[in-house]
């Protein structure tokens, strides 16, 4: 059995480091699955209704995806020190951890909420949003923005199940709240609420209501299931050492995808400069690549880990070893994805513009979807790299370098290459995908460089701090 530092012996360090890259992955693959959907189905809902609706939300749900990031900060750190604890066996403490895990997201969520609500119309603006697609996207914003607290809580409380083993909660939370988002969808669209006349701002009620019985739910759960509890008497006095320590653990982790999203903000202003059939076929074609993308972050998430398990018992030839034998199989299935989306693509573009009313546009946005998938194959084998060694970098405590590469290489080539192909040079949507898979290349090949020559070793984040920490965390 593995020791740690301190000479305490690693319960059940064996058992993930002999445990497939595929059983830890399944689980989170099938909840990011429902997440996805749930977070596409009003925009497949939307396209066989009104087209502007869809470009419409799909800016506005760039916005509102970005300020969620704001949340993970403090919810993917809350993973690391619950598991602590846990193995600690301090049930108060643990009791402190969920309470102010949850306050301060909500406090935080309450706040960008009345942001997002009164502010709508500057960002959209900010965002360079059409004319004629602004009333949707501000109305949709102000509905779902006005809510995201229910996001921000519930995600809080999916990752306390997952620090408890418990996924399945997350995964029967997700396929209820797409049940309800489904069919509140339709209703709205085109069945009896249709004469509402709502469009855009039904799809956003419905949105809404299926997250707050899905947070409902959550709750439920964390009640039945968890042995914890959330309590105001826990923040009293007010746990400064348990902040700071989630603060310290998840600002640098969500650093690089704060950083990214800021940079797709640019991308997404320029490609609203081209017209709708590049705004729409950008958002059709971020939903297919999705499907790899999926799979990827899926088998980097489980890779992960198991390197966090493999270099906290000191085997770095392990996690070397693991790391080079799933990503061999994550390119082949990742690049496999991405080349049979290309090949039906045709097929699938022509699904989102089905309305007899559009075919001119249809035409266009299927010809340059195809295009654009035909470069989304080369992007595809940067991404899976990046996801599945960076992710494997950060877990073994190699934490700054591919957060400062990644703001590099995201501001020079996607958005400032995507500006000079895309707009200087007027090769439009398809110019700004080239930027978009350079970027993705080229990190790609520098984190390989840095696994093979072994920088990462001896950085473990344990190691290094476990003093600190051990204090920071017993007071």
């Amino acid at each position: 059995m593995p020791i740690s530092p301190s000479g305490a012996v690693r319960q059940g360090a064996d058992d993930v480091l002999h445990t497939s890259v595929f059983r830890l992955a399944w689980p989170i693959f099938v909840q990011a699955l429902l997440s996805m959907f749930l977070g596409y189905a009003d925009t497949l809902m939307l396209s066989g209704y009104n087209q502007t609706a869809v470009g419409a939300i799909g800016n506005a749900n760039q916005i509102l995806g970005f300020l969620t990031l704001a949340f993970t900060i403090i919810s993917s750190a809350s993973g690391v020190v619950v598991a602590q604890y846990l193995g600690a066996g301090q049930k108060e403490k643990i009791n402190q951890i969920y309470t102010v895990c949850i306050a301060f997201n909500l406090v935080l969520s309450l706040g960008i909420s009345f942001l997002v609500f009164v502010g709508s119309n500057l960002l959209m603006t900010l965002l360079h949003t059409p004319a004629e697609m602004m009333d949707d996207a501000r109305q949709y914003m102000r509905i779902v923005g006005g809510f995201i607290f229910t996001q921000a809580v519930m995600d809080t409380l999916s990752r306390i199940f997952q620090s408890n083993g418990k996924t399945v909660y997350g995964m029967i939370i997700s396929l209820g709240m797409n049940i309800l988002n489904v069919g509140g969808n339709y209703l709205f669209l085109y069945g009896p609420f249709r004469l509402l006349g709502l469009g855009a701002s039904g799809v956003a009620v419905s949105t809404t209501f299926s997250r707050i019985v899905g947070l409902i739910t959550a709750f439920v759960f964390f009640r039945l299931f968890i042995d914890g509890h959330i309590s105001v008497r826990y923040l009293r006095p007010f746990p400064k050492d348990i902040l700071w320590t989630l603060l310290r653990l998840g600002i640098p982790t969500a650093g690089e995808n704060i950083s990214y999203n800021i940079s797709q903000l640019f991308v997404t202003g320029f490609v609203n400069t081209l017209g709708i059939v590049a705004i729409n076929t950008k958002i059709y074609a971020g939903i297919l690549s999705n499907f790899a993308y999926l799979y990827s972050i899926s088998v980097a998430m489980a890779t992960t880990i198991i390197v966090g398990h493999a270099v906290g018992a000191g085997d770095y030839d392990f996690a070397y070893r693991r790391v080079n034998r799933t990503m061999r199989s994550a390119l082949i299935v990742s690049v496999a994805i991405a080349c049979f989306n290309y090949l039906i693509s045709s097929f699938t573009f022509s699904l989102f513009t089905a309305n007899p009313d559009i075919q001119d546009l249809s035409s266009q946005i299927t010809a340059l979807g195809q295009q654009i998938m035909f470069i989304a194959i080369f992007l595809e084998m940067g991404r899976t790299s990046n996801l599945v060694i960076i992710n494997s970098l950060k877990a073994s405590g190699d934490v700054k370098f591919p957060t400062y590469l990644g703001i590099v290489a995201m501001w020079s080539c996607s958005v400032v290459g995507g500006y000079v192909l895309g707009i200087v040079c007027d090769f439009g949507l398809k110019g700004i995908w080239v930027a978009l898979a350079a970027d993705e290349i080229i990190r790609g090949v520098i984190v390989a460089i840095r696994w093979r020559r072994g920088t990462w070793r001896g950085k473990s984040v344990v190691k290094a701090n476990e003093s600190e920490d051990t204090e920071s965390l017993t007071n």
